[in-house]
């Protein structure tokens, strides 16, 4: 059965287009499913701007759907996968709407400070989605949602949601090492590493300010001291003292 999507006799007006050369701004014809064109004026070859990969995020079948998929298409595809990442780890934890806005607000700070620090940002989003994937595990077999028992439990839950996504083994190994260790940094930790712990230390701090506010100054001393990115720093004076 061929893709919906990539079935002429599915396609609306507008499936066949122009756009201009980035190089030479001379029009190429696109087709909606060319991944790239060549510039007939100036040889130049480009990825297609309208097409949507969504579905290459997750599919085992994508390359074999629509071809080997350029180097920038690639990209495009591991950054994509923190979608799908959240909406499991959104099924995953059902109705525990404490937890999904923790994990939600975790991957938001995440994504702020891993803009402006580098890295990997498919590695960051994904651990900070699944950062605390394990404290169901950990509840049910040690009684305790304890840290280093999150720890323990959460990178086999990791691993299997992102291998069901066709996640590659490479990301999935950080992602699962990074939620193996996300409350206790190691001297040689990846700078993806100190962008989710950072990123998780800003909301664990913030929850627990609204519960026990900590004086001040006293905030504003640990905040210089506890965190790993200049950026996570910044992102807490901001939250945390306004």
């Amino acid at each position: 059965m061929k893709c919906p999507g990539q079935d002429t006799q599915y396609w609306q007006p507008g499936a066949i287009f122009e756009v201009k050369c980035p190089k030479c701004e001379q029009a190429v014809e696109f087709f909606k499913d060319d991944t790239t064109r060549k510039c007939g004026n100036c040889g130049h070859r480009f990825v297609n701007p309208s097409m949507d990969f969504g579905c290459a995020s997750y599919c085992q079948f994508a390359e074999q759907c629509i071809g080997n998929l350029p180097p920038e298409l690639l990209a495009q595809k591991d950054n994509l996968l923190k979608d799908r990442v959240a909406i499991e780890m959104k099924r995953y934890f059902k109705s525990d709407f404490k937890r999904i806005g923790h994990a939600s607000r975790v991957a938001r700070y995440a994504e702020k400070i891993g803009k402006f620090e580098g890295g990997n940002l498919a590695v960051i989003l994904s651990a900070a989605y699944l950062h605390d994937i394990g404290i169901i595990e950990a509840e049910k077999k040690h009684g305790s949602t304890a840290a280093k028992y999150q720890e323990m439990e959460g990178p086999a839950i990791a691993k299997s949601i992102l291998i069901k996504l066709g996640a590659q083994e490479e990301l999935i190994e950080e992602v699962c090492d990074i939620v193996g260790h996300h409350h206790h940094p190691r001297a040689d930790d990846t700078p993806n590493f100190k962008v989710v712990y950072d990123a998780d230390l800003i909301e664990n701090l913030d929850e627990k300010q609204k519960e026990n506010p900590m004086d001040r100054d006293m905030l504003s001393q640990k905040i210089e001291k506890i965190f790993l990115t200049p950026t996570g720093r910044e992102t807490a004076q901001e939250v945390l003292l306004g």
